[in-house]
C-alpha cells in the first residue's frame, strides 16, 4: 500500500514534468512571438496572433507553427528560385518575348518573373471529359518526357487510366515523372504508387525531402501543392482547375455535374510550364530534371500567354498583387469564376473601387458546397458584395470548380487559382494569362453560357437571411485568413 510519501514523490515528480513542458511551450511561444514581429505581414493579423500567443500560449503556439510560420525560406533561396533570373535572358536569345504585351502587363510579368512568351496556339477545354481526353492523347503521343503534377491523384477508374497511359509510354522508353500533394491525395495508397515505380516512373510527394515537415505533419495540413500541370516533350503542356478522380468527370453520385476548365497550350509557354514543374521536383527530390535544347522550342500558334507561378516562396503576396492589379485596370467588364470566395480587404477594395467606376463586375460562384466552411464564410463576403452593388451569381447546373478570369477585352486568366486567401499567400498555384483576341473571346462565350444557368443574387435575398443563419456565416468569415 502506497504511504503519503510516496503519494507526494509521485505529485512531486509530475509537478516537475508539467512544469518543464509549460517552460517548454513558453519558449516556443516567445520563438513565435519574435518571428511573427520579424515576419508581420499585416498589423491586424499581427497584433491578433501576439496577444493569443501571450494570453492563451497553449495552444496558440502550436496553432502558429501550422498557421503562421511558413516553411518555405529555402524554396525561396534556393538556385532554383536565383534560376528564374536566366529566364528572360533564355527568352530573349530565342525572340519569343512579346515585349508589347510584357510592357502592357509590367506587374504579371514581374510577379511571374518571365515575359509573355509568343508563338504558342491556345485551345480551351470544357469540363472533365474533353480534359482528359486531351491530356491522355498527349500523354499517347509523347516521345521524349512527360511531367505530370496534381494537387488531388486517387485510385479510381480515372486515376487507374492515367496510371494505364503513363506505364504504356515509360515501357516505351519515355522519361515519366509524377507529383502530388501529400494533403489533396491523402488517400492514395501505395500500391497505387509501388504500380508506377514498377514501371520506371519517378514518382515522389511534394514535401517528402524535408524530414521537418514530415515529423511535424500538421503543417502540411496549411500549405499545400495546389497545381495542377502536365507537359508533353517540352511541346505541349495542359493547366487548369481538373483534378484526377471521377468527380472531375461528373460521376460522383453526390455532386452530379462537374463544371471545370483546362486549357492545353502548345508552343514556347509549354516550356515555362515545366520549368515550373521542375521547381516543385527539385524541391520535392533535390534532383535537377535537364531542360530542353533551345533547338527544340516550336512556335506553332500566333498566341501569347504568359506563365505564372505563386506560392509562399514568394518574398511578398504576390497572386494577390497581380490579380489586385488586373482587377484596378478594368475599365468595362470584370467576369470572376471561383469555387470558393475569400478575399482580403484590399481584393474586396479593388472589386468595390471597379463597381463604383461602372465596371461590369460580376462573380460566379457554386450553389452547392463541397468544403462547408469556406462555402459559409464566401456566401458571408458574398453578401457583402451584393450590398455595395457588385452582381454575385449562383451557378446550378451541377458543382462550379473553375477557376477563369476576364477582363474588358484585353487579358483572361485560366488556371488553378481560387479567390481567397488560401490561393493567393498560401498555396502553391499556377496562372496562364492570355491576351489574344482569339482566347478572349473563347472565354467570353464559354462564360455567357455558364451565366445562363445561374441565378443572381439579389438585395432582398441577402436582407431576407434569418439572422441564425447570418451568425453563422459572419462566425465562419472569421477564419478567412487561412480558408
Amino acid at each position: 500500500m502506497l504511504g503519503i510519501d510516496d503519494i507526494l514523490q509521485a505529485m512531486q515528480a509530475d509537478m516537475e514534468l508539467i512544469a518543464v513542458v509549460l517552460a517548454a511551450n513558453y519558449l516556443l511561444a516567445v520563438v513565435c512571438a519574435v518571428r511573427e514581429v520579424m515576419n508581420s505581414r499585416t498589423s491586424q493579423g499581427s497584433i491578433a496572433w501576439l496577444l493569443s500567443l501571450l494570453l492563451l500560449p497553449f495552444p496558440t503556439a502550436f496553432l502558429y507553427l501550422v498557421f503562421g510560420w511558413k516553411f518555405f525560406d529555402d524554396y525561396a533561396i534556393d538556385r532554383i528560385k536565383l534560376g528564374r533570373t536566366l529566364r528572360p535572358v533564355r527568352a530573349r536569345d530565342l525572340a519569343l518575348i512579346d515585349r508589347e504585351a510584357s510592357h502592357q502587363w509590367p506587374v504579371l510579368t514581374g510577379v511571374a518573373e518571365l515575359p509573355f512568351l509568343a508563338g504558342n496556339k491556345v485551345e480551351l477545354l470544357i469540363d472533365g471529359a474533353e480534359t482528359f481526353g486531351s491530356i491522355f492523347d498527349g500523354i499517347s503521343k509523347a516521345e521524349r518526357y512527360l511531367l505530370v503534377q496534381f494537387y488531388i491523384l486517387r485510385d479510381d477508374r480515372l486515376g487507374r487510366e492515367l496510371a494505364d497511359k503513363l506505364i504504356e509510354r515509360a515501357r516505351a522508353g519515355v522519361s515519366v515523372y509524377v507529383l502530388y500533394d501529400e494533403v489533396g491525395s491523402s488517400s492514395l495508397p501505395a500500391a497505387y504508387r509501388q504500380r508506377l515505380r514498377a514501371a520506371g516512373i519517378e514518382i515522389a510527394a511534394f514535401n517528402q525531402r524535408h524530414k521537418f515537415l514530415q515529423f511535424y505533419g500538421p503543417a502540411r495540413l496549411n500549405y499545400r501543392n495546389h497545381r495542377k500541370i502536365v507537359v508533353a516533350d517540352g511541346e505541349t503542356a495542359w493547366v487548369g482547375g481538373h483534378n484526377v478522380g471521377v468527380e472531375y468527370l461528373g460521376e460522383d453520385t453526390h455532386f452530379g455535374a462537374w463544371r471545370d476548365t483546362h486549357v492545353r497550350v502548345r508552343g514556347p509557354a509549354a516550356l515555362a510550364c515545366a520549368l515550373v514543374f521542375r521547381e516543385d521536383w527539385e524541391w520535392a527530390t533535390g534532383e535537377m530534371l535537364p531542360g530542353d535544347p533551345p533547338d527544340l522550342v516550336a512556335t506553332p500558334g500566333d498566341q501569347s500567354v504568359l506563365v505564372m507561378g505563386t506560392g509562399p516562396a514568394d518574398r511578398l503576396e504576390e497572386c494577390a498583387i497581380a490579380f489586385t492589379d488586373v482587377i484596378a485596370q478594368a475599365r468595362e467588364r470584370l467576369w470572376i469564376v471561383s469555387p470558393y470566395f475569400v478575399p482580403d480587404t484590399d481584393v474586396r477594395t479593388a472589386l468595390f473601387a471597379a463597381q463604383m467606376r461602372g465596371v461590369d463586375v460580376r462573380i460566379m460562384l457554386p450553389e452547392k458546397p463541397d468544403h462547408w466552411l469556406v462555402w459559409l464564410a464566401s456566401i458571408a463576403h458574398a453578401d457583402g458584395m451584393v450590398d455595395h452593388g457588385v452582381s454575385m451569381y449562383r451557378y446550378t447546373d451541377g458543382f462550379l470548380h473553375q477557376k477563369v478570369l476576364l477582363m474588358d477585352d484585353r487579358i483572361a486568366s485560366i488556371g488553378s487559382v481560387n479567390f481567397d486567401n488560401r490561393s493567393f499567400a498560401i498555396n502553391f498555384e499556377i496562372t496562364l494569362w492570355f491576351q489574344h483576341r482569339d482566347t478572349i473571346a473563347s472565354v467570353e462565350t464559354m462564360l455567357l453560357k455558364d451565366f445562363e444557368v445561374c441565378r443572381k443574387v439579389s438585395r432582398a435575398e441577402v436582407a431576407g437571411r434569418p439572422l441564425l443563419w447570418r451568425f453563422i456565416t459572419q462566425a465562419a468569415r472569421l477564419f478567412s485568413p487561412i480558408l
